[in-house]
């Protein structure tokens, strides 16, 4: 037999076997490999004692009024806080991610300083518009959208 705790559903044999819920062929199989491989008596060891420590272990009593406090806590809406520290709880986790940012807004911010924004010039604006010029630009302008009109009502004469 290869030794479980080298496979992947090894550690789940091991607890089915400590459990006493391990068919009897398996369960034999078992037993002889326990003689001879002892990462395996040490895993079972382990589980025994996590078993009977569990098995030892007694709830306190519960209060009289839990389920009216439990139900009033499900009830509260979470804090902006608590759902932020929730939004970044899995940050928190890499040491290094907060240090990683906390470098690169120093970073951002020392480029700020160092080269601040270029403001953009104003457009020049046009002062000096003689009305004659603003004149002239009218009248083409009617000239070009009658001629406009006119060569549509003759393409539109030729078609019928």
């Amino acid at each position: 037999m290869n030794c479980p705790l080298e496979t992947r559903e090894g550690a789940e044999i091991l607890v089915d076997f400590c459990g006493g819920d391990l068919n009897p062929a398996a369960a034999a199989s078992l037993e002889r490999h326990l003689e001879m491989c002892d990462a395996c008596r040490r895993f079972l060891q382990e589980q025994q004692a996590v078993l009977e420590a569990l098995d030892s272990w007694t709830a306190g009593p519960v209060s009289q009024d839990f389920d009216q406090r439990l139900y009033e806590r499900i009830g509260q809406r979470p804090s902006w806080r608590g759902t932020l520290a929730e939004w970044l709880r899995p940050l928190t986790v890499y040491h290094g991610v907060p240090a990683a940012a906390a470098a690169c807004l120093l970073i951002t911010a020392g480029v700020m300083i160092e080269r601040p924004a270029q403001i953009p010039a104003k457009p020049e604006t046009v002062v000096n518009v003689q009305a004659e010029q603003v004149e002239a630009a009218l009248d083409t302008m009617d000239t070009l959208s009658e001629f406009n009109r006119k060569a549509r009502l003759e393409g539109s004469e030729s078609k019928l």
